[in-house]
């Protein structure tokens, strides 16, 4: 009995514990699996195999970049800065060359007047109705009643005296009349030589759209041809636009522009011109002034206030006034307002290709008592040139 009892108890345990077994494994395949170990940080980096580099954490950073196919922050190239290019320095034409190609550009918008004169002039019965269309063709072209007046006289003594007139004889009779209205005794150099110590000076006056800033600009190319060294003052500060062009005409002769602030004080720039010209030694300084309206009294006085801060440096060479040929009478009045300002020393005639009333050149001659120096014949950059009275009235008489 014992016996049976024993074996019983044994069965049981064996069951039993084969039955824990059983549960023990199925759980263990239920449970997840258990988070990998930290790595030991202290522990030394592992050997690598015979043949190989050791791989560095900047080399395995990368390698994970390359695997997921990101782009490599660490070759990011640097960003090239362009400068802006220097500008080109031009070689303006020389004055002869530029002479002979403005003659020639002048005969074509002049000769209107001449070939009417001497039309006139060559009728077989010269009467009273004849001078009077004479006079009417003079007038025309705005040489102005007294000139005209006086030529018509001349004109009329000497062809009464000559008698008998030849196509030529008329063409030289009327030559040597018109030199002697437009002058061949006057001084149309204008003066820019330096002295000791000072730079020869100019100022450029004259109303809106006649040309003023652009002459300033071909007037630098004329003394950078003639191998002189040129500063420009900006004084018109109230129009940016206006020191804008003329620093642009500047850079491109190798002539350097001082400019102030939009709307600053006008006098205060071509004061620091004069100095600056003076500090570096340059030959000339051209101050190119607002375009003033002659009928605004407050800003034709600001405009004696600009010649007298500058005489404080140094006496001016040269005050020139720019006037529209195409304007006519309406020049004249320009004239006499600015006369009453500044002391005129020459004019500068613009656009006069673009006339054929050159006698605009006799009027305003006579109006300021002083001759035209400069003329300007068409737009482009060289288009600048000294006024030959010789030119001129070959010009006016044609071939």
């Amino acid at each position: 009995m014992e016996i049976v009892i024993l074996a019983v108890v044994i069965a049981v345990v064996v069951l039993g514990a084969l039955s824990g077994l059983v549960i023990g494994s199925r759980r263990k395949k239920q449970l997840p699996p258990p988070p990998p170990a930290a790595p030991d940080i202290t522990a030394p980096p592992a050997e690598p195999h015979v043949g190989e580099e050791a791989e560095t954490p900047r080399d395995e950073a990368r390698r994970t970049i390359e695997e997921v196919d990101l782009p490599d922050a660490t070759a990011t190239a640097p960003v090239a800065v362009e400068e802006p290019p220097a500008p080109v320095i031009e070689i303006p034409e020389p004055t002869a060359g530029r002479l002979v190609r403005l003659r020639a550009r002048l005969s074509r918008s002049q000769n209107a007047l001449g070939k009417g004169l001497l039309t006139l002039l060559s009728r077989e019965h010269l009467d009273e109705d004849t001078w009077e269309e004479i006079e009417d063709t003079l007038l025309t072209a705005d040489v102005g009643v007294q000139p005209t007046q006086e030529l018509v006289e001349r004109l009329r003594e000497r062809v009464k005296v000559l008698g008998t007139r030849t196509p030529e004889e008329l063409r030289g009779l009327l030559r040597e009349e018109l030199l002697t209205l437009v002058g061949t005794d006057s001084d149309r150099a204008v003066r820019t030589e330096p002295e000791t110590g000072k730079p020869g000076i100019v100022m450029v006056v004259g109303v809106n759209g006649t040309g003023k800033t652009t002459t300033t600009g071909k007037l630098a190319r004329v003394l950078v041809a003639d191998g002189r060294s040129v500063v420009l003052g900006a004084a018109d500060t109230f129009r940016a636009a206006a020191a804008d062009q003329l620093q642009t005409w500047g850079e491109r002769v190798g002539a350097h522009t001082v400019r102030g602030p939009e709307g600053g004080d006008p006098a205060s720039v071509a004061f620091d011109a004069v100095k600056e010209g003076k500090e570096i030694g340059a030959d000339v300084v051209l101050i190119d002034t607002a375009g003033r309206l002659h009928t605004k009294t407050g800003l034709m006085d600001e405009l004696g206030k600009v010649k007298r801060v500058v005489e404080k440096h140094a006496p001016l060479d040269e005050v020139l006034l720019v006037l529209d040929a195409t304007t006519g009478q309406n020049g004249l009045i320009q004239a006499r307002v600015f006369a009453e300002v500044v002391d005129i020393t020459g004019i500068v005639l613009t656009k006069l290709d673009g006339t054929a009333k050159g006698g605009i050149v006799v009027a305003v001659q006579r109006e300021l008592g002083v001759p035209v120096k400069l003329v300007g014949l068409g737009e482009g950059a060289d288009d600048l040139a000294p006024f030959e009275p010789e030119a001129f009235v070959d010009a006016l008489i044609g071939d």
